[in-house]
């Protein structure tokens, strides 16, 4: 059992809930999990993360279902397991941070998980600490290898923040929840569109990402083409940027030879692609549709 700071002043009901959920925690990561990272066991006998979450779940209705659960008292603007998310922000005792995960941050997912589905309904600054609680626990998570529950970390904060209408935080959170879900995905070659709409423009939440990526075309494009028909440098700039915004004719590119011509394809349809691209995600990000 966690040794929480203050406990003993806490209303019988909040100390018999926290004793509840200690015992739900301990039962369910004791073994289980341990089998999950157990490595010298093949891995088809090794229980998979989404067969934990399920049992994660199943404690979760169980402590819901618990009698004590509709006496909490209300507690301001404070959260009711404060004492628990405490204690999940602190070190093993012996040092180690390298346990997977240490028991205390499931302990305070657990917790979380009671207080945003619990009977009690929660103030605007209640869900404010309480997302920002979860974007620490999915983080813990994320280092512990336990990206799917981080993915329900992570989306729970997403939910808050857009409740609170924090955008920022809400794309902060959303960026967070699809590296998760990226994380999720076996084999690992799977990932690699998800790797590349990262890299491109942070799964939609960074579109300014793809500024960088236009600027790259651009000049590469200018480079190359000056090198394979030695146009003088201002002609080669200037068909360069008219050719991304808009195709050249065949009337154009008179004095371009074979490969520019290919490249300059290549460059008009990355032009629609990305132009297009970036559009969408800033109009999505300006209006949050």
């Amino acid at each position: 059992m966690t040794e929480y700071a203050g406990l003993s002043q806490l209303p019988p009901a909040i100390m018999s809930i926290t004793t509840l959920i200690d015992r739900h925690a301990d039962r369910y990561y004791a073994e289980e999990l341990a089998e999950h990272f157990d490595r010298t066991r093949p891995e088809s006998e090794r229980p998979s993360e989404q067969f934990l979450l399920d049992l994660f779940n199943d404690h979760v209705e169980k402590l819901l279902d618990y009698e004590e659960a509709k006496k909490i008292p209300q507690r301001r603007d404070s959260l009711v397991f404060a004492h628990i998310y405490t204690a999940a922000e602190r070190p093993t005792a012996d040092g180690d941070d390298s346990e997977h995960p240490p028991i205390a941050v499931l302990t305070a997912l657990l917790a979380a998980e009671f207080e945003f589905r619990g009977p009690r309904r929660l103030s605007r600054i209640q869900n404010m600490r309480l997302a920002e609680t979860y974007e620490d626990l999915g983080r813990s998570l994320i280092a512990s290898d336990l990206p799917e529950h981080a993915a329900l970390a992570f989306k729970r904060a997403v939910g808050l923040h857009r409740l609170e209408e924090d955008f920022d935080a809400q794309d902060r959170c959303g960026l967070a929840l699809a590296q998760a879900r990226c994380r999720c995905i076996s084999p690992t070659w799977r990932r690699i569109p998800y790797w590349t709409l990262e890299v491109l423009c942070g799964y939609g939440f960074r579109p300014f990402r793809l500024l960088c990526w236009i600027a790259a075309i651009l000049l590469v494009g200018t480079v190359v083409l000056r090198l394979t028909d030695s146009l003088p440098i201002a002609t080669t700039l200037h068909m360069c940027l008219i050719n991304y915004l808009n195709p050249l004719g065949r009337g154009d590119l008179d004095d371009v030879k074979g490969a520019g011509r290919t490249l300059l394809i290549v460059e008009a349809y990355c032009g629609l692609v990305f132009n297009s691209l970036f559009f969408a995600l800033l109009v999505r990000r300006w209006f949050r549709i």
